[in-house]
């Protein structure tokens, strides 16, 4: 039973690796989202949709464009809004968004070892079809987040986040592909060279 039970978790760990090398074979990629949010204090959930972009060791821009225009770049622990100008301005994150943040930063960069110093890891699937949970290991963290999946094959194309508070965020990908060039605005955005 045991010798049965570490072999489930060595292949864990190896689907786990494999994803996250195939993932960053990508360091640059954009994707259409819809977002979609579940709060138990209301009656219907809040749905949102537009374009990301992440370039791996500089962040994410977050561009929502229904039911509003917002731009956010989160970059490392940092989270800005950025005008139609350009400007940015800092945001004050909810609790256990910089964590999410920089735990998907990481996991799309291929950092294995950070990934598994924030979170307990489980995979499943294959390399062409896989789905991970992540259940932080922190109890600061873990009063906040009950735990993340993410899913895809390729590129990743799913992230659902559970919250302790009931709260369940969905967020699916399409037209997901490497990003090519940066716009000089993207550049700046994320502080890119």
């Amino acid at each position: 039973m045991l010798l049965c039970c570490l072999n489930v978790h060595a292949q864990s760990g190896d689907l786990l690796h494999s994803v996250l090398t195939q993932l960053s074979q990508h360091p640059t990629v954009r994707a259409a989202f819809t977002q979609q949010r579940q709060n138990p204090a209301l009656a219907q959930p809040q749905t949102s949709s537009g374009q990301l972009l992440f370039v791996a060791g500089h962040g994410m821009l977050w561009q929502v464009q229904q039911p509003y225009q917002e731009t956010l770049a989160l970059t490392g622990s940092r989270t800005a809004r950025i005008d139609a100008s350009g400007h940015a301005q800092t945001v004050r994150n909810e609790r256990g968004v910089s964590q999410i943040s920089q735990m998907l930063q990481s996991m799309l960069a291929g950092q294995f070892d950070t990934v598994l110093r924030q979170f307990t890891v489980s995979a499943e699937g294959s390399a062409t079809q896989w789905t991970l949970h992540f259940t932080p290991k922190q109890a600061r963290v873990a009063q906040v987040l009950h735990g993340i999946q993410l899913d895809g094959g390729a590129f990743l194309q799913g992230i659902r986040i559970d919250m302790q508070d009931g709260t369940q965020t969905d967020i699916r990908m399409s037209d997901t592909r490497d990003a090519g060039p940066l716009s000089a605005e993207e550049q700046h955005a994320l502080g890119t060279p």
